[in-house]
C-alpha cells in the first residue's frame, strides 16, 4: 500500500473538518499544522470596542469681565469692568473652573463648574441711590464684592457627522441640561447723613456700612447646539451656543463659547492646550421693594486651560 503523503493527509483532514463542521477535526487530523493556525488566531488581541467610553477633563481659567447690574436689598449697582480693571482694583478676586465630559458612541454627559469671587471699585460700579445721604464707599478699595457659583450638567447627542480627509471630521451635537446659579453680594456704602437704612440690613461701621444680600440661588433649564471640527487628530475647534431660563427662574439665560485646542498624543491619553472665548448672560430677579435681589449680567472674557483626554 502506498503511504499517504503529508499534503494528502492535510487535504483529507480539511475535507473531514468541512463535513463535521468542527475545527477540532483539523486539530485531530493534523495537530502540527492546525495547531499552529489555531494558536495564531487565539493569540490575536480582541478587537477594540469602536463605541468605548471616552473621557476628558479640563482645568481652565476664565478671565471674566462683567457688564450689567446686581440688586441687593432692593438697591441696584450698575457694573462695567474688564478683567484687567477687576484685577487692578480688587482685593477679593478668586476663582476655580473645571469641565468634565464622558462619551460613548453618540451619547455623552458633561458637567461644568465656575466659582468666582469678584470685587469692583467705585470707578467700575455705579450705585442707583434712592436714599439721600447714601452712596458707594470711596474709603475702601472694593465698593462691591460678589461671589458666584455656577454649575451646569446635562446630556449630549451627536446628531450628524461628516468625514473629510483622513483624521478630519465635522460633528453637530444637541445638548439638554440645567444651570444652577448661587450668588451673594456685599455693597460697601458711605452713610453721609442721618437716614433710616435699617431696611438694607446695614451693619454700622466707623468708615462705611455694608448692605448684605444673603444668598440667592436658582436653576435654569438649558438647551443648545455644539459644533465640533477636527482639522487633524491634534487640532480641534468647538463652537457652542445655548439658551435657557424661559421664565422658569431667569427670564432669559444664554451662552456662547468658542474654543481651539492643540493636543500632544501619548500612549493611552493626550494632553491639550486650550484657548478660547466665553460669554454668559442671565436676567434673574426675585422679591420686591427692600427685599428685591437679582442679577442682569453678562460675564465675558478669554479662556485658557489644559485638557486631559483618555
Amino acid at each position: 500500500m502506498t503511504k499517504t503523503s503529508r499534503v494528502d493527509r492535510t487535504a483529507i483532514a480539511l475535507a473531514i473538518a468541512c463535513t463535521l463542521g468542527s475545527p477540532m477535526a483539523v486539530l485531530a487530523a493534523d495537530g502540527e499544522t492546525a495547531g499552529v493556525e489555531i494558536g495564531q488566531a487565539a493569540g490575536e488581541p480582541p478587537a477594540s470596542d469602536p463605541d468605548g467610553w471616552r473621557f476628558q477633563a479640563t482645568a481652565y481659567g476664565w478671565l471674566i469681565g462683567v457688564s450689567g447690574s446686581l440688586t441687593s436689598r432692593g438697591q441696584t449697582v450698575d457694573l462695567n469692568a474688564s478683567f484687567p480693571q477687576i484685577v487692578a482694583k480688587s482685593d477679593s478676586i478668586a476663582a476655580f473652573m473645571a469641565y468634565v465630559e464622558a462619551d460613548k458612541g453618540k451619547v455623552g454627559v458633561y458637567g461644568d463648574l465656575v466659582w468666582t469671587k469678584l470685587g469692583f471699585d467705585r470707578g467700575s460700579a455705579t450705585y442707583r441711590n434712592p436714599l439721600p445721604g447714601v452712596q458707594l464707599s470711596a474709603r475702601t478699595n472694593t465698593a462691591l464684592t460678589t461671589s458666584m457659583t455656577i454649575i451646569e450638567m446635562g446630556g449630549l447627542y451627536e446628531a450628524a457627522r461628516w468625514t473629510h480627509a483622513p483624521g478630519s471630521f465635522t460633528a453637530i451635537d444637541g445638548l439638554l441640561g440645567f444651570r444652577y446659579w448661587s450668588q451673594s453680594s456685599d455693597i460697601n456704602l458711605n452713610v453721609l447723613a442721618s437716614v433710616n437704612v435699617t431696611s438694607l440690613g446695614i451693619e454700622q461701621g466707623r468708615a462705611f456700612s455694608i448692605a448684605r444680600s444673603g444668598n440667592v440661588a436658582w436653576v435654569d433649564p438649558v438647551i443648545g447646539v455644539r459644533v465640533r471640527h477636527q482639522f487633524t487628530p491634534s487640532q480641534h475647534l468647538m463652537v457652542r451656543g445655548d439658551v435657557g431660563g424661559f421664565g422658569f427662574a431667569s427670564q432669559i439665560a444664554w451662552q456662547a463659547v468658542g474654543v481651539y485646542s492643540y493636543s500632544w498624543q501619548f500612549t493611552g491619553y493626550s494632553l491639550a492646550g486650550v484657548i478660547g472665548y466665553r460669554a454668559l448672560g442671565v436676567d434673574y430677579s426675585t422679591g420686591w421693594g427692600s427685599n428685591a435681589a437679582g442679577a442682569n449680567l453678562v460675564l465675558h472674557g478669554p479662556l485658557v486651560g489644559f485638557t486631559l483626554r483618555f
